[in-house]
Parts: C-alpha cells; structure tokens; sequence
C-alpha cells in the first residue's frame, strides 16, 4: 500500500523511537524511506540562548552538524534494515510546514512521526509539530506515541 515513508527527527529519543517503528514498518511493507530534519533560522532577538552567543555562521555550522547526527541515525538504522533510504534537510521556524512540504516534493504517501504527547497549557503554549502536520496534510500521517 505505502511505498515511500517520510520520517521526520527531532533528535528526541522519542524520534528515534518512532524512527526504528518506521524503518521496521517500511522493511515489512517494502517501502523506501526518507529521513528529514527542519533546522531552525538564525535569529538576532531569540529566546534560545545558544542563539545569543553564536555568530550567524557559527550557528549554521552548529546547525548543520545536529542535522547531520540526527539523520545519520535514520541512514544507520535503514541501512542494517536492508531498507533504501535518502534524507532531506530543510531551514524553517514552522517544521510542520517543512515537512508537509518536504514529504510532498518527495513523493511521499505516509508521513510517520512522534507525538511529544504535550497536552493542555503546555501543548497549547508549545504546539505540537505532530499535531500542526495532521490538520494541515492531506497526506496520512501515523504517530507513534
């Protein structure tokens, strides 16, 4: 039924959790995989305070080696699984866009991701990506909780 599965890091153990039940999932069904990873823009006025300290290049090359880790988790785990895989990274303070779009651009016909399980004031105040990628896709998505 699904042939190409989109499996969308954070970098939380959660992600990866979800990462192992998609390439496992995909292994099972004969599908390939695509890892992706939504970096986020340099801001000058930010509240994460790594962003404060850092040049803009700086940042970027900091950006770019989480990026690398947390793909390279999805690559590992698909290669053992004899699972064909491709990653694709992407810029943007709204992930869930980047997401949908990146699962679009690809060809994707599932995206399977986690769910932070935020609820109430927390989840209202924080957002849930999972939660932003299911009411705005038209894609279906799995989550992994």
């Amino acid at each position: 039924m699904f042939k190409h599965i989109l499996l969308p890091t954070d970098g939380s153990e959660l992600s990866e959790a979800a990462i192992v039940k998609g390439i496992t999932f995909a292994k099972a069904i004969g599908a390939r995989v695509t890892g992706f990873y939504a970096m986020p823009e340099f801001h000058i006025v930010t509240y994460k305070t790594e962003m404060l300290e850092d040049t803009r290049e700086q940042f970027a090359r900091d950006s770019q080696a989480h990026a690398k880790k947390y793909l390279s988790v999805i690559q590992k785990a698909a290669a053992e699984a004899g699972v064909a895989c491709d990653t694709v990274l992407a810029t943007s303070d709204d992930p869930y866009e980047a997401i949908i779009e990146a699962a679009e651009d690809k060809g994707c016909d599932l995206i399977m991701m986690a769910s932070h399980g935020r609820r109430g004031v927390r989840g209202l105040l924080l957002g849930s990506e999972t939660h932003k990628v299911l009411t705005h896709t038209k894609l279906p998505v799995l989550v992994c909780g």
